[in-house]
């Protein structure tokens, strides 16, 4: 089991870093650069950015339906806000 979510991690840590490589969307690079300025460590960002990577994973697989990068876009500008955070939010 441990070795099933390290192996999860390093896949979104993957995807997040080829994102980054090849500037698409730029966002994720900005967002990394923001969060990290702000004080977060690597690990803590890329753990927070990979939340949104699964989430829209989960989403598209869910709904059955293709990449919604404007979505995926707002949910990286509201970090370090998690997107399950903005629910709790509603409901205040």
């Amino acid at each position: 089991m441990l070795r099933d979510r390290k192996a999860a991690r390093e896949a979104l840590f993957e995807v997040i870093e080829n994102q980054m490589k090849a500037d698409n969307p730029p966002e994720t690079k900005q967002t990394y650069h923001r969060l990290r300025a702000a004080g977060y460590s690597h690990r803590e960002t890329m753990k927070m950015v990979a939340c949104v990577v699964l989430i829209e994973l989960n989403e598209m697989v869910r709904d059955n339906r293709i990449y919604d990068e404007a979505g995926y876009i707002k949910a990286l500008r509201a970090l370090p806000q998690l997107p399950w955070e903005e629910d709790e939010d509603d409901l205040a």
